[in-house]
């Protein structure tokens, strides 16, 4: 039976073109676990450029942006003027350490008169209610801050937040919460402020430099697709061997028993004859 012939049947091709699909798609979820492993190195290499350079004011930065540049993220900038501690807000479902618990954000009002937010740390969860316990006052008049930039936040759909709380950072809403024309394309982590007080919220603390299992799952999946096609070849080799009768008794002593059993009844045979 010829090998090709069997292949270019209607059932082998069917087959085939589903280990194709299947191979698709395994490759697409590797080319995804490949772009989130390129997020996390990028990431990586940004934490690694900006956390310890030297800190400039941060208008050195963030003047004539018209969108937050990734490059900058992390950067650690100085800011001087005072909280508008009457316009905080909570930002609700951050995780920390295995809790849950909120980010403390208000606008601080430089002496050019420009308001950036800024996260001042997170709070944990109260006891007994959906709400921090307690929330540290930020120091009043003139401060002297040191911060890190960071992107604003996008909106989740179908998650809210009552008032005097957001849903994530986003400045668009903190703007419109505050009342406050804020700067509307990066935020500020609080790494620390001037005049001190205690207790703060905790503060931001350095990302791990850790990729992930991205790399491995990448080639996972384009294992997977490969593995078809090996499948696919095996099934079609037996399908052949069966056609050709070619395979192996699955139980040997079972056919040796059919065999003798066989002969001899032939010999009896044979022998009835010759009497």
């Amino acid at each position: 039976m010829n090998l090709i012939r069997v292949a270019l049947s209607t059932r082998w091709l069917v087959g085939l073109a589903l280990t194709i699909v299947f191979a698709l798609i395994t490759t697409m979820f590797g080319l995804w676990q490949w772009d989130r492993r390129g997020q996390a190195v990028a990431e990586i290499e940004r934490v690694e450029n900006n956390w310890d350079r030297d800190p400039v004011p941060v208008s050195q930065l963030a003047s004539g942006l018209n969108r937050f540049d990734d490059d900058l993220k992390w950067r650690p900038v100085t800011l001087e003027g005072s909280y508008r501690e009457d316009q905080q807000l909570l930002v609700r479902t951050r995780p920390r350490g295995g809790q849950v618990g909120f980010d403390v954000v208000l606008p601080f009002v430089t002496e050019d008169n420009q308001a950036y937010l800024v996260s001042r740390g997170w709070v944990p969860t109260g006891e007994n209610q959906d709400g921090p316990d307690a929330v540290a006052s930020p120091p009043g008049g003139t401060v002297a801050l040191v911060g890190r930039l960071l992107p604003g936040e996008v909106t989740i759909d179908g998650r809210g937040a009552p008032e005097g709380q957001l849903a994530t950072v986003n400045l668009e809403q903190a703007a419109t919460a505050t009342g406050i024309e804020l700067y509307p394309h990066a935020y500020i982590a609080m790494e620390s402020e001037s005049p001190a007080v205690s207790p703060t919220p905790l503060l931001q603390d350095k990302p791990q430099l850790d990729e992930g299992p991205h790399l491995s799952y990448t080639f996972q999946w384009y294992l997977f697709g490969i593995l078809g096609f090996i499948a696919w070849g095996y099934l079609l080799r037996e399908e052949l061997r069966r056609r050709q009768g070619l395979e192996r008794p699955k139980d040997v002593s079972k056919a040796r028993a059919d065999q003798d059993f066989e002969d001899a009844v032939v010999d009896r045979a044979q022998a009835m004859e010759r009497r």
